[in-house]
């Protein structure tokens, strides 16, 4: 089909709700390594990788050959027979997490991943409320969109028992102090929310150890090692979201919550993991894992496909050292990006870990710019340059390309972001 057919038709069949960037969306066709192509033919630069899921690149052929070998060998059964794909993935994950992460349930995307480790942390503790964080988000079901704490994202009744914390957002802190003379308040006013708006006694503490949707939020490199003594105190366990930050993207480690040096007790993974194909997981120490013997499936978690799927991924991410690539290509970047910071003052704040950084755009007195993000997709759109947006107000920019960009396209997408800044930010400083 065509472009127009294929708009048409998708206005015609798809819930409204299902949004599309850009004020003329782009249809792509195909993709290969770090580039996609739309229906017409034109070559993009896809700095966003499917919401940072493309981790070694579009259609990697490693990858892809182990998902065709599977299909065509066995392609379903259910959890309701063990294969040797599922038991495989598990020891893998088992090696690989931090801490004593022992035993997964798959599922088919970080939402139900989230359900399930929400479901098992109350099981596990008898306690029900759930500390969350402001700024965070957590998926599309009921119970994830009660977790999720952006208005935009929230939709019909929330369901109770989740309190939502201030977020280590120093940019923008909401006790308007500045790291480091701020005692870290963001962390230690957990207690305070336990004791004034819970029962005292929690199931879990619920964070991404950089937030995604929210704009890249990075926090100090103490908040977990403060925040977590104050968790377990009141009963909690910590729940990791590395639905976003895990398999190398944060640089240097496998999953972005050891670069904060604690331990957590569920974590739960999606997106970057199997390269695209639909795959999510909570993985849990033993002991919680079994306090749960009620009966369970999951038709499709655990699909032999895309278990090979994920095994093909963490392979390609091992074998060819693509966490050590994010950390330094992503320095690279983030210099860069500091670059045009200092050359246009609309860009308020840089941040970020290894392939995950992200641009907050701002006028006078840090005042959120979504209309300056909104012309930059456009004009990078003209540049043939794909890049994804967040935050609470819609003005941070989130970059997140395939582990395995090199500094020459990282190159070139900086110099498009400089050309396409230079069109629509009328503030530029000059050097002396």
């Amino acid at each position: 089909m065509k472009k127009d057919e294929i708009l048409k038709k998708h206005k015609e069949y798809l819930f409204p709700s299902v949004a599309n960037y850009y004020k003329e969306p782009l249809v792509i066709d195909r993709g290969e390594g770090c580039y996609v192509y739309d229906v017409e033919g034109s070559k993009y630069l896809d700095f966003f990788g499917g919401i940072l899921t493309v981790s070694v690149g579009h259609c990697n052929k490693k990858v892809s050959d182990r998902i065709a070998e599977q299909a065509h060998k066995l392609q379903h059964t259910s959890t309701l027979y063990p294969t040797e794909n599922i038991v495989t993935l598990a020891e893998k994950l088992a090696n690989i997490t931090p801490g004593k992460l022992q035993k997964s349930f798959f599922t088919n995307s970080g939402t139900e991943a989230n359900e399930t480790a929400v479901f098992i942390a109350q099981q596990f503790t008898k306690n029900q409320e759930i500390i969350a964080l402001r700024h965070s988000y957590s998926g599309r079901s009921m119970l994830a969109m009660s977790l999720t704490a952006h208005s935009s994202w929230r939709h019909g009744n929330s369901q109770g028992g989740i309190k939502h914390a201030v977020s280590p957002y120093c940019y923008r802190c909401p006790f308007g102090l500045e790291y480091p003379n701020c005692d870290l308040k963001c962390a230690t006013d957990i207690e305070e929310l336990i004791l004034t708006t819970t029962t005292g006694e929690i199931a879990a503490f619920m964070a991404e150890p950089i937030q995604g949707v929210g704009g890249f939020i990075t926090p100090p490199k103490e908040y977990f090692k403060t925040v977590l003594p104050i968790i377990k105190k009141y009963g909690g366990v910590f729940l990791c979201d590395e639905v976003q930050t895990g398999f190398g993207r944060t640089g240097q480690r496998m999953f972005g919550i050891q670069h904060w040096e604690v331990e957590p007790d569920i974590m739960t993974m999606a997106k970057g993991i199997a390269n695209g194909a639909p795959l999510g997981v909570t993985i849990a120490r033993t002991d919680i894992a079994d306090s749960f013997t009620g009966l369970t499936i999951s038709t499709f978690g655990g699909n032999p496909v895309t278990m090979a799927a994920a095994l093909a991924t963490i392979e390609v991410i091992q074998e060819e050292k693509l966490a050590e690539n994010a950390y330094e290509v992503g320095g690279f970047l983030r210099d860069g990006l500091d670059g045009l910071k200092e050359k246009y003052p609309a860009i308020g704040d840089v941040r970020g870990m290894g392939l995950m950084q992200a641009l907050e755009f701002v006028g006078e007195n840090k005042t959120p710019d979504p209309v300056t993000v909104k012309n930059l997709f456009e004009e990078m759109k003209k540049q043939k340059v794909l890049i994804g947006k967040g935050g609470l107000y819609g003005n941070v920019v989130r970059i997140a390309p395939a582990l395995n960009i090199s500094k020459n396209e990282v190159s070139e997408f900086l110099k498009c972001l400089d050309i396409s800044l230079s069109k629509i930010v009328s503030k530029v400083k000059t050097v002396s």
